[in-house]
């Protein structure tokens, strides 16, 4: 799937795309029926709701569940990042986030870039994520807040908040949100038919199969999820390979360590079967808890 000058463009502009209904019911219906046994393991790449059994993110599913190892190739989600970076790309990360019906848990605001920095010392900005919703997302159900344009500040000074949720996050302090929030449009206004218009944050909401590219240095956050729905959304967290990490500082599951360039499948992948490598289809190796704080060298080696 190529993008158009002009979604090029919008990208450059606000910092994400939306894609409603881009997946078929068929297709999101086959990756929400496999959503249940993932979170029923009792795995180290499970990490559930502070005081709560509900799973918060599942990390790394491709390399163990024959669906998302198939999502994780599939030209709707890798193609337009590499039209985006003119670069072919590696998966960074893989989650499926949870935010379940009443338990589902907010997350502060933060770039997801300033983790990768910080963290795995990616060395800039070239990665970004695309997200599919499992489930139809709406007002109600804890969305996706986004700052529009907030990626052309770069990178930002963040803190590491180790306490708000079961989940460490390098956040971004208030006062600079409200400073962005007004830049964008502050409160924004309402048009004659009574719509949000011209607003500081955004929050795209749409139908099970839907998607959203966004920057990795965008801004963004949710609340919580009070609502009696789920809210449940795959990440593919996309770098380019030029710009592997140089640490690994988290484990593999969270920070995965292969490089190789992404090979997708074709775009039928979803409803036919094409044969997949699971790699942890027999459980979690030791090598993917192993954690260093050294920073490896990334130089060609010598013949």
């Amino acid at each position: 799937m190529q993008l158009s000058h002009e979604q090029h463009a919008q990208f450059e502009r606000d910092g994400y795309l939306f894609f409603p209904s881009l997946f078929s019911p068929e297709e999101t219906c086959k990756l929400n029926a496999a959503v249940p046994a993932l979170y029923e393991r009792r795995e180290a790449f499970n990490v559930r709701e502070k005081g709560s059994d509900a799973v918060r993110t599942n990390f790394a599913a491709h390399m163990y569940s024959r669906e998302f190892a198939t999502l994780a190739r599939h030209p709707r989600m890798i193609e337009p990042v590499e039209s985006l970076f003119g670069e072919k790309l590696y998966m960074h990360q893989f989650k499926i986030n949870g935010k379940m019906a009443f338990e589902g848990d907010v997350w502060q605001w933060h770039q997801d870039y300033g983790t990768w920095l910080n963290d795995d010392m990616m060395p800039t900005e070239r990665a970004m994520n695309i997200a599919i919703f499992l489930d139809d997302v709406n007002e109600h159900n804890g969305p996706l807040m986004f700052i529009p344009g907030s990626h052309k500040r770069g990178v930002i000074d963040a803190k590491h908040d180790l306490t708000t949720t079961s989940y460490p996050l390098w956040t971004v302090d208030n006062d600079l949100i409200r400073q962005l929030v007004e830049r964008a449009g502050g409160k924004g206004r309402y048009d004659q038919d009574g719509r949000l218009v011209d607003s500081g944050i955004v929050s795209p909401k749409g139908p099970a199969g839907s998607m959203i590219l966004f920057h990795s240095c965008l801004v963004h956050a949710s609340t919580s999820n009070l609502s009696p729905w789920n809210r449940v959304s795959v990440y593919l967290s996309l770098c380019a390979v030029g710009n592997h990490i140089r640490r690994h500082k988290r484990p593999e599951y969270i920070a995965h360590r292969d490089f190789t360039p992404i090979s997708c499948l074709p775009d039928d992948c979803l409803l036919k079967d094409y044969p997949v490598d699971l790699p942890w289809k027999n459980g979690l190796p030791a090598s993917a808890l192993q954690t260093s704080l050294q920073p490896f060298d990334a130089s060609p080696q010598p013949a």
